[in-house]
């Protein structure tokens, strides 16, 4: 067996079955794995380090030949998701020392397949960057170059995976937040259909275009986290009553028949050399795998970026407004109600959520509604149109997932519009609500390339097909970062 903490967790489970390895033997090897890795990298906020051994313990004394088949296995949760009675920050000041009283739908899940948590990992504040740099607690590395960001906002969880300090985490997508980090941290992320994925316990960024989802090495690890966490949630208003498959059983390697359109709009100019180059050679091995791969076009493309830096901002202004220092988190003393709200807000949040609300704030006022929101809603409807256009004639999408491949920590930090194109590739499927999987592709300049699938509403089961098979026949997930511990 190799280090534990590079097993996937098929691999796991087989050694937990057959008794080769318990569950306490692989949290204790992770949480050291933590330990060691930490002042490099600045992944997790919090480590439940006691209580992941107390539910690893419960897990080996309850296994049975029926247990399922993340019985035991250690995972990381985005610090965005509540957990009763386990800090909840959202990477901001103004929730430094929030602890929920209840659990997340999805933890709930978790829980009850059997699952050991290793604690709260980092992501920019209230999910709102492309690069966990916008923390107010710390800056996460890159596992591949700790000079390097690990993306955002769910950079934390695609690091702890990256690193082997989790066999599998959870983290957001609001415009690529689990997609673009996975790419850069060379791991598989998922971005579920709106509404397959329960959002109660979820604190909202933009409520039309959150959505949870899982971060593993492969696809057969995501369609089992997958499986935990998804269904309908009568208390989530938005989630779909629509049956969950059996993601397993379609993991058949079997790719032949299937169509695979490629967009044009999708290699952007500017793009890395190394990142298109990558991505070609992935949508090469679908095509000799038996796939057929046609090239066609979606023309609002072009308006996604601009559409959502409208609607995203817009709806975090209306979910960030309850955040004044009233009902929860510090408060800032002032002469009068109004100036500590001002004062708790001006200084609690950060620079990137404060530009956010102003922007959200201004699209909505009264003068500027039309011009600017109900116009960016009205393309909206055109970009979910080409997507309904296009999987008309084909089964999945194929497309780069980012234009680079990880930049320097600071880089892009105090040039917003720059930081805001890292997103390019994957904003238009969280307007569409779409699903979207990402699988490592290949490396260029030594970091690694993500290969995106965008799939029709709710057929993330043949998302996870294609990811499968062509992880079946690459290597690319099997590789890990040179991390010395």
């Amino acid at each position: 067996m190799s280090e534990l903490y590079n097993l996937t967790i098929r691999e796991a489970q087989q050694a937990l079955a057959t008794g080769e390895l318990t569950s306490v033997a692989l949290t204790e090897a992770l949480l050291k794995r933590i330990t060691a890795l930490e002042p490099q990298l600045q992944v997790f906020l919090t480590t439940t380090g006691e209580e992941a051994l107390a539910a690893a313990q419960t897990a080996d004394a309850t296994r049975t030949a029926t247990s399922g088949p993340l019985h035991g296995i250690p995972l990381a949760i985005k610090d965005v998701i509540c957990t009763a009675g386990v800090r909840t920050t959202c990477g901001s000041a103004i929730l430094e020392n929030f602890v929920p009283p209840y659990n997340a739908t999805v933890v709930e899940r978790l829980q009850a397949a059997g699952t050991v948590s290793l604690g709260k990992v980092n992501c920019d504040e209230f999910a709102m960057g492309s690069s966990t740099e916008n923390s107010a607690f710390q800056v996460t590395r890159n596992p591949w170059d700790t000079e390097r960001v690990p993306g955002g906002s769910s950079g934390g969880s695609a690091a702890a995976v990256a690193a082997g300090m989790a066999l599998a985490s959870l983290g957001t997508d609001t415009g690529g937040s689990i997609r673009q980090p996975a790419a850069l941290c060379g791991v598989s992320g998922l971005k579920p259909t709106y509404g397959r994925v329960s959002r109660f316990g979820l604190v909202a960024y933009g409520s039309s275009l959150d959505q949870i989802g899982p971060f593993a090495w492969t696809a057969a690890d995501i369609a089992l986290v997958l499986q935990a966490i998804a269904g309908h949630d009568p208390r989530d208003g938005t989630s779909a009553t629509v049956p969950v498959p059996d993601y397993q059983a379609g993991l058949t390697g079997d790719l032949r028949g299937l169509r695979v359109g490629v967009p044009r709009e999708y290699f952007v100019e500017g793009m890395e050399p190394g990142v298109e180059q990558a991505t070609r050679e992935a949508i090469a091995v679908l095509r000799d795998q038996g796939a057929e791969v046609i090239e066609l076009s979606l023309p609002h493309t072009k308006y996604a970026l601009p559409t959502y830096y409208i609607v995203a901002p817009a709806e975090a202004s209306a979910n960030l407004a309850r955040y004044d220092g009233v009902r929860y988190g510090p408060r800032e003393a002032g002469t009068s109600m109004w100036q500590e709200i001002e004062l708790t807000r001006g200084r609690r949040f950060g620079a990137e959520v404060r530009r956010r609300i102003m922007l959200g704030t201004y699209v909505l006022s009264a003068g500027y509604y039309d011009a600017y929101y109900k116009r960016a809603q009205q393309v909206r409807t055109l970009i979910k149109r080409d997507f309904e256009q296009a999987f008309a004639q084909v089964d999945l999408l194929a497309t780069p997932t980012s234009p680079t491949v990880a930049f320097k920590v600071g880089q892009k930090l105090d040039d917003p519009l720059t930081m805001y194109l890292s997103d390019v590739c994957t904003l238009p499927i969280n307007l569409a609500g779409v699903p979207g999987l990402v699988v490592p592709c290949g490396f260029s300049e030594d970091l690694p390339v993500g290969l995106q699938l965008i799939g029709r509403p709710f057929e993330e089961a043949t998302l996870l097909r294609a990811g499968d098979a062509y992880q079946q026949v690459t290597a690319w997930h099997t590789h890990r970062p040179a991390l010395v511990s």
